[in-house]
């Protein structure tokens, strides 16, 4: 890269940085633009001078975030006994494996987690067609390797040494199916791969995206505890795009600014087991039943949504593909020491009567700090019968996972 008088780095929504405060809000991945007067010689992360200008440019970047943006730059910045020309340095330090990389969420998943400045491998893996993904992602200026590795025979060497496994392979919804119809070839696929990283990663974040989550990562859990290596604080499923989902339907039903936005979602990731605590939205907002209702359901049916308006094509590929991006980088963030970072996941949990359970978790680098229970604490009426009514559907689910493993007896 030709040095230049003055640089600009846009950075997507895969860096984040958390609010203060207590009760934390979610965590909220942002997006700013850091501006440096420094010539840049070449893109190994960012590099600034003590004079940055952050200007939110995301949904997600709200005004304590842009505070404690430009705060971290100006302590990273200026150190005692160093001129300020030799500016910020983020460093990429992290491996971040996507086991099926090549499918309609993994190619997209795969370019916002290459935008990372906090990672520093991106492994690829799928039983096909990968090679031309990872070449494609490798032409991007950003500071990760990005490796391509297919079939079985080389899903050890891809796994070897990361910090976070991502999984979405997996079929996708078609019109008219079910979660549950997904079950018997995911959960195929996800005990598989499972295995892989329990014998090559097994201290590794796990992200289980492939539906039907409410059973796959049961059955994840399972097959780790087979292996005897499961860490019930590093195994998530991914339930992030319902957060998503919940703060851009709030913010457009009652016109506020989405970057303040925050909804916690509870209790599973299909139908009816996802709820979305309405209550207890941040900025603190006045809801008509009608108005919770519409919302709720809204929510809830989201993904059949997104699979209808395609018609066929497919299913909610890119939303998830992004809100699994901001999950990845909350974790690279714990990973690193901040102490800040909240998302809700779907966990093995004692806050209900249920062993796994979506809620706000606190990250911290060996995986969940600490539940928050206060968010199950105060509900509305209608949020408490909905929580009850969830809870069989949800236990069938988990139940189903757990024989579905069972049976399944591991390979050595």
């Amino acid at each position: 890269m030709a040095t230049t008088s003055a640089a600009t780095f846009s950075i997507g929504s895969t860096v984040s940085f958390g609010r203060r405060g207590s009760p934390p809000p979610l965590t909220k991945p942002s997006a700013a633009r850091c501006t440096s007067q420094n010539s840049l010689a070449s893109f190994s992360g960012l590099k600034a001078a003590t004079s940055v200008n952050c200007d939110s440019e995301s949904s997600f970047l709200g005004k304590e975030s842009s505070a404690a943006l430009r705060g971290s730059f100006a302590r990273k910045a200026q150190k005692p006994n160093q001129s300020s020309h030799h500016g910020l340095q983020l460093q990429a330090s992290y491996k971040v494996a996507i086991l099926g990389a090549a499918g309609g969420i993994g190619q997209p998943l795969a370019l916002l987690i290459k935008m990372s400045p906090l990672v520093s491998a991106l492994n690829l893996y799928d039983i096909a067609n990968v090679k031309g993904v990872a070449a494609d992602l490798s032409h991007c200026n950003t500071p990760s390797q990005v490796l391509d590795f297919t079939g079985a025979s080389e899903l050890g060497n891809c796994l070897k040494g990361v910090n976070v496994v991502v999984i979405p392979a997996g079929v996708p919804r078609k019109p008219g199916m079910t979660r549950d119809d997904l079950f018997n070839i995911n959960a195929n696929i996800v005990k598989t791969l499972v295995e892989a990283v329990a014998d090559n990663c097994p201290d590794a974040f796990i992200h289980v995206i492939s539906n039907p989550v409410n059973s796959t990562v049961p059955i994840a859990a399972e097959v780790l505890k087979q292996k005897g290596v499961y860490d019930p604080k590093k195994l998530f499923g991914v339930t992030t795009l319902d957060v998503v989902r919940a703060n851009t339907f709030v913010a457009e039903k009652k016109n506020l600014k989405l970057i303040d936005v925050d909804v916690p979602v509870i209790g599973g990731h299909a139908g009816i087991t996802i709820l979305p605590l309405l209550s207890k939205t941040k900025p603190s907002v006045s809801f008509s039943d009608e108005e919770v209702e519409q919302l709720t359901i809204r929510i809830q049916n989201a993904g059949t949504e997104v699979v209808e308006a395609k018609a066929g094509a497919g299913s909610a590929t890119l939303s998830m593909a992004y809100a699994a991006a901001r999950f990845v980088e909350s974790s690279l963030r714990a990973l690193d020491g901040d102490g800040d970072v909240y998302e809700c996941s779907f966990v093995q949990s004692d806050l209900t009567d249920l062993p796994f359970f979506a809620s706000r978790v606190k990250l911290g680098r060996k995986g969940i700090e600490a539940m928050i229970p206060s968010d199950l604490q105060g509900l509305s009426e209608y949020e408490e019968k909905a929580l009850e009514a969830l809870k069989p559907e949800l236990k069938a689910s988990i139940e189903k996972g757990i024989a579905f493993a069972q049976k399944q007896p591991v390979t050595a």
